[in-house]
This record gives C-alpha cells, sequence and structure tokens, in this order.
C-alpha cells in the first residue's frame, strides 16, 4: 500500500463503489468520478497549527505521505486573508475578505493543487509530472518538476497570455503549444495518460488527488477567521473543483468539530463567454452543457467543467448561486479590486469580484452577511486584459510648470 497519509481509499461520486488507493480516476462499474476518502480520528486544532505556514500544516487532511514537508517541493500556500473594508464600502458590504492567493510559489492557487498532486505521484511510482492547462497550471507543474528534480510536461493552447507561456517555458521543461481550446489540449493530454504509463497527468490520471489540494483553500479560509466560517464565499469556476473542494473542506471541519456547524453559502463566478455552470444554473438544469470559451478570462475557459453539475449541487445545496459577467465586468473588476485594496487580480480575480458586485446589485448575496471572494491569481499574467485602460494620468516635461498645468495637482 502507497504511504497517502490517512486517506484510505477511493469512492465513486455516482455510485459509491470503493476502490484502493491507485492511479485511478473512473469508476469500474460505473465511469463516474473517484475521489478520496479519509479516517480523519484525531485531527485536531492543535495539531495543525504545530504544522508548518504551508499546505503541509493540513498533510493530515491530504492524501500525501507523512514525510511530505521534508521532501523537496515548493512549500505552497497559507496565503493572506486580506480584510478589505475599502472595498466593502465601495460594494455596500458590511465585512467583507479576500483571500488572496496570488502569493504563491508561482502567483496562483494551482500551485495548492499541483504541490498535493505532485507528492501523490511520487508515492504511486510516477516518473514525470504532466498537464493540459488554461496557463495558472502550466507555470505550476513546472516549477513543481523543476524543485522536486524531475522532467515536467505540459500542454496548453497557442493563444494563451504571452506572460503564462513565458513563465512556463523559463522551467526548461518539455513544453508544447496545441492550436485549439483547453478541450482540445485536454483530449489530447487524455490520449498521451492512456499510453505513457509512467506520465502523472495531475488533472487527469492523478485527479482525485490533485483536487484535493484546493481543500487548502477552505482550512486556510477558517482557520484564518479564528476557527470559523464565513457566511457566504465566492468562488471562480472553470473546471469547478475548486468550488467543490472549498465546500468538502467546510463540511470536513464541521464533521470534525474543528469550526462551528453553521449555514454559509457558495456562489460561483464565471466569465460570460464561458459560462456553462451559470446557464445550467440560471435554467433549472442538473446538466451543463457544454460551450466552446470566447473570454478574456482564459484560465476560466474550460467550455466542458468536469465538476460541473458537482458546483450546481453544493451551491444550490447550500442557498448560493451561480452568476456570470462580461469581459468589461471582468476588467472593471480587476480596477476596482486595484484601487480599494492594492490587489492586482489576474482576469480570474476579476471575474469573482464582478460576480460580488453583480450579486450585491441584484439582492442575490446579502450584504449583511460575512463574505470572502478568491482572488486566485496575480495580475502581472495577464496584463493584456488591463493594458488598454492601465494608462499614466499625463506624460510632461521635466519641470514643475508642466506639472502644474495637467491640474494633477
Amino acid at each position: 500500500m502507497p504511504d497517502l497519509g490517512n486517506a484510505t481509499a477511493l469512492i465513486c461520486r455516482e455510485c459509491g463503489n470503493t476502490v484502493e488507493l491507485g492511479p485511478y480516476y473512473a469508476c469500474s462499474e460505473c465511469f463516474g468520478p473517484l475521489e478520496v476518502s479519509y479516517d480523519l480520528s484525531g485531527v485536531t486544532r492543535e495539531s495543525i497549527e504545530a504544522g508548518p505556514r504551508n499546505i503541509w500544516r493540513y498533510k493530515d487532511l491530504l492524501p500525501v505521505p507523512s514525510n511530505v514537508a521534508e521532501i523537496p517541493n515548493t512549500e505552497p500556500g497559507f496565503t493572506r486573508l486580506v480584510k478589505a473594508d475599502q472595498l466593502a464600502s465601495a460594494l455596500g458590504l458590511q465585512s467583507l475578505w479576500v483571500k488572496d492567493d496570488s502569493g504563491n510559489p508561482t502567483h496562483s492557487f494551482k500551485d495548492r493543487v499541483v504541490g498535493v498532486a505532485l507528492a501523490a505521484a511520487r508515492e504511486l511510482g510516477f516518473k514525470v509530472l504532466a498537464c493540459p492547462s488554461t496557463g495558472n497550471l502550466a507555470n505550476a507543474v513546472a516549477a513543481a518538476a523543476a524543485r522536486a528534480g524531475i522532467r515536467s510536461a505540459v500542454f496548453v493552447p497557442s493563444d494563451l497570455e504571452q506572460q503564462k507561456i513565458i513563465t512556463t517555458a523559463v522551467y526548461d521543461g518539455t513544453f508544447v503549444t496545441v492550436d485549439g481550446n483547453y478541450d482540445d489540449v485536454n483530449r489530447l493530454a487524455s490520449e498521451l495518460a492512456g499510453e505513457q504509463e509512467d506520465w502523472a497527468f495531475v488533472n487527469v490520471n492523478v485527479r482525485p488527488y490533485y483536487a484535493e489540494g484546493s481543500k487548502t483553500l477552505g482550512y486556510e479560509i477558517a482557520e484564518q477567521l479564528g476557527w470559523r466560517l464565513p457566511d457566504q464565499i465566492v468562488v471562480p469556476i472553470a473546471s469547478g473543483s475548486q468550488l467543490t473542494k472549498i465546500d468538502k473542506a467546510f463540511q470536513e471541519l464541521i464533521k470534525l468539530g474543528l469550526v462551528e456547524d453553521k449555514p454559509y453559502k457558495v456562489f460561483g463566478a464565471q466569465a460570460e463567454g464561458c459560462s456553462p455552470v451559470s446557464a445550467a444554473f440560471k435554467a433549472g438544469h442538473d446538466v451543463v452543457r457544454p460551450v466552446k470559451p470566447d473570454t478574456i478570462a482564459k484560465s476560466l475557459a474550460i467550455g466542458n467543467p468536469a465538476d460541473g453539475p458537482y458546483v450546481l449541487d453544493a451551491v444550490r445545496r447550500t442557498g448560493g448561486a451561480v452568476e456570470d459577467v462580461t469581459d468589461a465586468e471582468v476588467v472593471e473588476g480587476i480596477r476596482l479590486l486595484a484601487r480599494t485594496e492594492g490587489i492586482f487580480a489576474e482576469t480570474a480575480g476579476g471575474v469573482t469580484v464582478g460576480v460580488l458586485k453583480k450579486l450585491v446589485e441584484s439582492g442575490g448575496l446579502d450584504p449583511a452577511l460575512e463574505t470572502v471572494v478568491i482572488n486566485s491569481g496575480e495580475g502581472l499574467k495577464t496584463l493584456d486584459a488591463v493594458a488598454p485602460v492601465a494608462k499614466p494620468s499625463a506624460n510632461i516635461a521635466p519641470n514643475i510648470e508642466a506639472f502644474r498645468a495637467t491640474g494633477l495637482v
């Protein structure tokens, strides 16, 4: 048996079939997705707080080896939770926090999921760390593999933002751009995963382990709030896994007695140009119909989100909603967060802030309740989105008279 900590088995999310721990991701009975189950007895606040200030403080809640913190890794996590009073005032909210994951090693939340996937993949005997990606995952896989001293193989759409192309290529792994959208790249990766037996495609053949890394966002938010859950949280949707795993983290903390059992609402955020989950939610459907992405929020541009139906389940169970915003509203969200809180978000952060604003204005979210919004990445990765509107106030000659003439005094 591999050493994957307190993980005990893989369980099908559809039929409940149990599978032994291993490199499996689809149920042999119904082809449903598998997820990790655990024996979490004995996990306490004290045992968590005694751990390092990164995601490995939660190793007892993750499918990773018991010595994971001692193996070379990028040490992601424990990013700041910012009290966003000025943004709250601008939007008419009483209490607002921004979970700013741009502080991770490659400046997005993907370092979390890759850290867990790499630890599990090595324990399961894989030799190459690989992925299809919309950008941030490519950065994280290339960096994590370099740190671990193993080969990486990364595949992305060729029209990806140049910033993300460069910040993946710099790690000098195998890096391939593909003429197609993310869903095309993902199909290619799935085919390769069937041929390359020692390649761990983090979001394909080791997806059950990879997805668990998103739980650490939920754990950190609760711990940073003083071991309590927020009333409301707004989460971006790409594959949908981040949202469902934050919800899973909250449920685990309640079950363990680490936080008070209380109601909370989960809201999902999409860009209008790739909003299949939002469309399904608004139509009252349980099935998410795939779309062809067309949005500046390329990190969220997954037209056939694997966890879409489970997002709908979580949102409806908690009394939340799924909303979408236009590209113009995405840019407005980026600028609003920057000028009120000094946080420069990538386009996914613009989506969550834009959706938060829209939900407040429509009455879909209660402004009196404590709210957390996720910023999943760094704005320097998506400069093209704001370049047309982010301009100097003036260009002047080097003298005080020229400055006075601008009227900016």
